[in-house]
């Protein structure tokens, strides 16, 4: 079975890389800087499913991009969530959340907002931000997020 990335997934993100596990995507909403990691793993639908090393795998691909935003858009809290009731295919959300956003402190999920999409330049340049600190992460050169 050859991984397939659920439609609903694909078509609400823009593809950033893969990594050594994970497909990262940035979801197509502006209100929060928000990334998908979805193992490139066919038929998974929950963590345990996945063998011992891809979990570990696993577990250092969300650190990384959490780091990421944490680095990048300076939020007050890193959401990261597997829900998976309108996706089962096994998916996190790790998204920036602020003090002044529409939903703090419920989670993102009980408040009804409209979503904001990227124009294609600004989400060239996110894009572009997020491999660059990505690249500066795997590197160990965490201060090249900044420039």
């Amino acid at each position: 079975m050859e991984f397939v990335l659920d439609e609903r997934l694909e078509s609400s993100s823009w593809f950033i890389e893969d990594w050594p596990l994970c497909r990262v995507a940035l979801k197509n909403d502006r209100t929060w800087p928000w990334l998908y990691l979805v193992p490139r793993r066919a038929g998974i639908r929950e963590i345990y499913e996945l063998n011992a090393k891809d979990q570990d795998l696993f577990v250092r691909e969300v650190a990384m991009a959490q780091q990421a935003l944490q680095i990048l858009y300076k939020p007050e809290k890193i959401n990261t969530a597997a829900l998976g009731n309108m996706v089962p295919q096994f998916h996190v959300h790790v998204f920036a959340r602020y003090k002044n956003d529409a939903a703090w402190p419920r989670p993102v999920w009980a408040v009804q907002t409209d979503e904001i999409p990227y124009t294609e330049q600004d989400k060239s340049a996110e894009i572009q931000k997020l491999k660059k600190c990505f690249e500066a992460l795997r590197r160990g050169d965490e201060t090249a997020c900044h420039q």
